[in-house]
Parts: structure tokens; C-alpha cells; sequence
């Protein structure tokens, strides 16, 4: 029987290369984003047809020290078939590129040109000079919409890999770049103003209909629903009764997570697929790239960011295709600024229910502002030589149905599966604290140093719920708002700002100590109390 090959897909950013994995592979993974660094991981799939383990690997950055360039090279020497992916509309520079910083000799390899629906028409007459120039089999594919003759070709170019005749670069055939649209997101000035407010608009809008559907809603399902089953279990002992439709119960409390916080994750993820799919989210990052080197960070590290306000855990993943001088800063800034899907629906139902829906913009507001500050207050400005800078844009185009509604299931999967549960989980252990007086006692010790921010000492399990999981806020909503009723506007929006930055949530603390180690975990952990803490008595005094 024949060993299993190893098959590396190889390129740059945006060549398409998840695009083309999915394509072969037939795997759902959503990943052919149209914006740089989509891939953070290397991925595998056997292809029993050809008895051969694809890989798909991150796009690799040229003289770049981020750890997902480092990891795909890494793989490549491993590999026994290299297939390098280069975009149609920029073929022969990154062609050129891929043969002088790849180790590329003995290697068997074979070219897939990608991005045909917008490569010029010499591109057929570029492949076959590549063909007799190089040795080696060259295809030529829309990976986006791979069929399966083209899956083939790509399928039969892998099969027949060779070592390349000849690797010196500098005498390809000229042929024309078709480079993206321009757009004003290039222009000097405007263009980072446009950004931002591009940036704002794309969480903004979905969060404005979410908490319209939500107010809408939640009045029909007490109706409907809530208080029907809280008459009909209102029979049972103690403890049930407790665990279920008490203050804190699975029932009366844990639906206000789903009711918020599920059209938020649906609409956040929609938008920023979209985002990412159209080409807008590279442009964003890369029009912002001269204000973010400003408090240490670059565009790239902007992808990151943006991603938090999905899942901070994932952010703080994906962080690996920043550059080793802008990680910490960019990690630092998803876990006091981005606020995750969870956290906005659980401060979209807390200023709902206390009546100030308004506040939601002052305080992602505040959260951007501070962020930055934070950022560049502990990490200070970029140097002007480091981290590579976003030379090229993404194409504009209609985003992939397809695409986002992957990107969209799989953040539903997440919610339902794993999300939900462990808020009920909170309610359990919430309501049990309560039943039992512990939550009582926790109240009245740390009510002392409440009381420096002018806030009351039972709002002191929202805090501590809060440092578990972000929307371990909504026990605030226990006692159906009597709590936030009787707090004053001010009061709201400081306990909201302190339950969410004060710190990250644990599972984002154990996953930057499993990325960076335990003294930058800890050191990022400390930074922020100092700051939210200090804020806080800002907010608290100003009031």
C-alpha cells in the first residue's frame, strides 16, 4: 500500500488559498474570506481519491516574524507536494515572490492561479510560460466558485508535481496587474474618518435592530410564556422553586440571555461577514493602519479587534498573524475594548431594562476611546520600521451567500452549544448562592469598596458573575429589574463599564496565558484593573 502524501497549499495573503482548500476538499469552512489573514491555523483534510493529506496554511508575509507565517513555512519543509497559489491579477510578482523566499529546490510543486474571473486575458499565455519555464504543472481557477472540472484539473496538477527545472526569478513574461478598486477609504484624510465610521456602522446597525426586536419581544413572551410558567411551578418546593423561577432562576432569568443576547450574535455575525466577504473589512484596516501605529498597534492587528466582538477567544487566537512587537498591544485592546457578543447583548438588556437604551453609545464609545488610550498608556507607539504595512487592498465584490451563512451557523452553533449552557450554569450556581445567603454576605463585604464609585452592594454578584462570563451580568436583571429601577442613569452605566472592562472574562485569561505565557497574562490582567478601576472613579466623581 502507498504512504499518504503531504500536500501544502503555499502563497501569500488573499491568494485564495482557503478558497481553493474548500473547493477541494468539499469541507464548509467558511474561510475563503475575502480579507487578509483568515487562516491563523494550518488546516487538514484526507483526500482518500489521491491518497494524500491537504494542508491549507496562512498566508505567508514576506520578511514578516508573526507566528502564522513562521507556522506555515514550518509546514511547507515537512511537505512532500507543495502546490503554490498565486492571484491572477497579480501573478508574476507573486509568482516571483513565492520562488526567491521559498526553499523551493527538490521540492515537488506545481502552480495554481487563482482570481481568473478577474485576471487579464494574457493569463492563459502567462501559465503556459510558467509550464515550460518551470517544469511543472500550472492551473488556472476561480477558486471562489470551484466546479468540479476544475476541481479535477487542480486534483491531476497535484498528482503530477515535479521539481522545478528552474527556480531564478527575473525574466517572466510581462503581463499587466489588474489592481482592486480605488476607493476613498485610500484617501489621506478622509479615508481614516471613513474607516472609523464604517467600523462603528458595522456593529452599530445590527446592535440598534437587535434591541428593537428585543423590546419588542420580551413584553410578548412574559405574557405569553413566563408568567404562565411561573404560576404553574410556583407549587414546588423551595429549592426547585428557587433553582428555576426564583431571582436568579434558569427560567425567569436565564431567557433574558437568550432573548438579548441571540439577535445580537445572528446580526453582529452576518454584519462582519459581509464585512469580510465584500472586501470592506481590508480596506477599513488598512486606511486606519497610520492612526493605529500610534498606540502600537498596525492595521493587521485591527482584524483581531474586530473579530472580539464576536468571541474574545477567538481574537485572541487569530492575534497570531500579528507581528511579535504588536501582539501584546493588540490582545491587550481585545480584552478591555472588544466586546464580545455575549457582553453587548447582556448591556443591551441591562440599559434596556433599566430604561436607558441610550446609553448603549456613550458606552461603546468609552470602550473604543479608553481602549486606545489603555493601549498606548502600557505599550506605547509603533515603531516607524515594524510590522509590515497593508500595502495591497482586497477587491471589492458581492459577498458569498454561501460564506456567510456558514460564518452565521457557526455562530449559532457556538451560542446554542456552548454559550447558553454555561450561562445556566451561572443561574444554578447564582441561585443556590442566593438560597443559601451566600450572595448576601459577598454583598455586604465588598460593599465597603463599592461604595468609593457610588455604587450599592448588591450589585456586587453581577461584578463577580461577570468576571466568569461577561454576560454573568444579566443577574442583574434578578427580581424582574427591581434592582436597576432604583439605580440612577449614572450608576447604570458605571456598573455596566465595570462588569465589563475590569477584567476579561476567565476562559479569554486562561487562552492569552496558553498564547503568550503566564507572566503577559497576568501583566495584561493587572494593566486593566488599574485601568477600569481608574475610569470607574472617574465616571463615579464626575457624576
Amino acid at each position: 500500500m502507498l504512504p499518504t502524501r503531504s500536500i501544502v497549499l503555499a502563497g501569500l495573503e488573499s491568494a485564495g488559498k482557503s478558497a481553493l482548500f474548500r473547493g477541494i476538499t468539499g469541507q464548509v469552512t467558511g474561510d475563503e474570506a475575502n480579507f487578509r489573514g483568515s487562516t491563523i491555523v494550518c488546516r487538514t483534510c484526507h483526500l482518500q481519491e489521491c491518497r494524500c493529506d491537504l494542508v491549507d496554511t496562512p498566508g505567508i508575509r514576506v520578511r514578516d516574524d508573526s507566528q502564522t507565517t513562521q507556522q506555515a513555512l514550518a509546514e511547507m519543509q515537512k511537505a512532500d507536494v507543495v502546490l503554490l497559489v498565486a492571484r491572477g491579477t497579480h501573478a508574476v510578482s507573486e509568482v516571483e515572490t513565492l520562488l526567491r523566499e521559498l526553499d523551493l529546490h527538490g521540492k515537488r510543486s506545481a502552480l495554481a492561479i487563482t482570481f481568473a474571473d478577474k485576471a487579464p486575458a494574457q493569463i492563459h499565455a502567462l501559465a503556459q510560460v510558467y509550464r515550460e519555464r518551470l517544469g511543472i504543472p500550472v492551473v488556472v481557477v476561480n477558486a471562489r466558485t470551484l466546479g468540479a472540472a476544475a476541481r479535477t484539473e487542480v486534483l491531476r496538477a497535484m498528482d503530477g508535481a515535479a521539481a522545478m527545472k528552474q527556480v531564478a526569478t527575473g525574466t517572466e513574461p510581462s503581463a499587466p496587474v489588474v489592481p482592486p478598486q480605488r476607493t476613498w477609504f485610500e484617501q489621506r484624510v478622509i479615508g481614516p474618518v471613513l474607516a472609523l465610521l464604517c467600523m462603528a456602522l458595522m456593529f452599530a446597525v445590527p446592535v440598534y435592530v437587535a434591541y428593537v426586536f428585543a423590546a419588542w419581544a420580551q413584553p410578548l413572551v412574559d405574557a405569553l410564556a413566563i408568567t404562565p410558567l411561573k404560576a404553574a411551578l410556583a407549587g414546588l418546593p423551595a429549592l426547585p422553586q428557587a433553582l428555576l423561577i426564583g431571582g436568579y432562576g434558569a427560567i425567569t432569568l436565564g431567557w433574558y440571555s437568550f432573548l438579548w443576547a441571540f439577535p445580537v450574535v445572528v446580526l453582529i455575525s452576518a454584519s462582519v461577514a459581509i464585512t469580510e466577504e465584500t472586501g470592506l473589512k481590508d480596506r477599513i484596516t488598512a486606511a486606519l493602519d497610520p492612526w493605529l501605529r500610534r498606540i502600537g498597534m498596525s492595521g493587521r492587528d485591527l482584524i483581531p479587534v474586530l473579530t472580539g466582538f464576536g468571541c474574545n477567544v477567538v481574537a485572541v487566537f487569530q492575534s497570531r498573524s500579528c507581528s511579535a512587537c504588536s501582539r501584546q498591544s493588540c490582545v491587550s485592546l481585545i480584552s478591555i475594548g472588544s466586546a464580545c457578543s455575549y457582553q453587548i447583548g447582556a448591556s443591551l438588556s441591562i440599559f434596556g431594562a433599566a430604561g436607558h437604551p441610550g446609553l448603549f453609545v456613550p458606552y461603546l464609545a468609552a470602550l473604543m476611546i479608553v481602549g486606545a488610550l489603555h493601549t498606548r498608556l502600557w505599550h506605547g507607539a509603533l515603531a516607524g520600521g515594524a510590522a509590515s504595512p497593508l500595502n495591497e487592498r482586497s477587491f471589492l465584490q458581492a459577498p458569498s451567500t454561501r460564506a456567510v451563512g456558514w460564518r452565521v451557523k457557526a455562530a449559532l452553533k457556538q451560542f446554542l452549544l456552548q454559550a447558553m449552557p454555561v450561562f445556566f450554569l451561572i443561574c444554578i450556581v447564582a441561585a443556590l448562592l442566593d438560597y443559601t445567603g451566600a450572595i448576601a454576605a459577598v454583598s455586604a463585604f465588598i460593599a465597603p469598596a463599592l461604595a468609593w464609585f457610588h455604587l450599592p452592594g448588591e450589585v456586587a454578584p453581577a461584578l463577580l458573575f461577570s468576571i466568569l462570563r461577561k454576560d454573568g451580568l444579566l443577574t442583574l436583571n434578578s427580581g424582574e429589574g427591581t434592582l436597576l429601577n432604583a439605580l440612577s442613569v449614572g450608576q447604570v452605566f458605571l456598573l455596566v463599564w465595570l462588569a465589563s472592562t475590569l477584567t476579561a472574562c476567565l476562559v479569554t485569561l486562561w487562552t492569552v496565558k496558553k498564547e503568550l505565557g503566564w507572566q503577559p497574562a497576568l501583566t495584561l490582567a493587572g494593566r486593566q484593573v488599574l485601568t477600569s478601576l481608574a475610569c470607574g472613579l472617574a465616571f463615579a466623581w464626575a457624576w
